[in-house]
């Protein structure tokens, strides 16, 4: 564990080894115990929570193709939060950057729509 003023860092594993000990701060029967409604109300209220919204809708799963090995310049507090996750890092880096690829993607596609219909509209 490292602390630097109210911050805490811990790592991976030593989250891991917490949660097996039951040292959360997490109050598991209380959540479980309430209703949907209860759930989301819950959610709704926590600042933290706030502006985010969730759209599960444009999820896509589907099975990687093969790899490019690459070099690859990035500031070392991005690796190193990365790496402090465990092994597989470089798979959810992989992740993220797909993840914003795919939503790049997704905008692109709807401006073009909004040009099209835009344009067979008359305006």
């Amino acid at each position: 564990m490292q602390k630097s003023g109210t911050i805490v860092r811990h790592t991976a594993e030593e989250l891991r080894r917490k949660r097996e000990r039951g040292e959360t701060q997490s109050d598991w029967a209380r959540a479980a115990a309430m209703t949907e409604e209860e759930l989301e109300a819950a959610i709704a209220s926590d600042p933290d929570e706030a502006g985010w919204v969730y759209d599960w809708d444009n999820v896509i799963i589907g099975i990687p193709g093969p790899k490019q090995q690459t070099t690859l310049s990035l500031d070392g507090d991005i690796i190193e939060w990365f790496k402090a996750s465990g092994k597989g890092y470089q798979t959810r880096l992989n992740a993220v950057l797909r993840s914003y690829v795919e939503a790049e993607k997704r905008r692109e596609l709807e401006r073009r729509k909004r040009t099209a219909e835009t344009a067979a509209s008359g305006e």
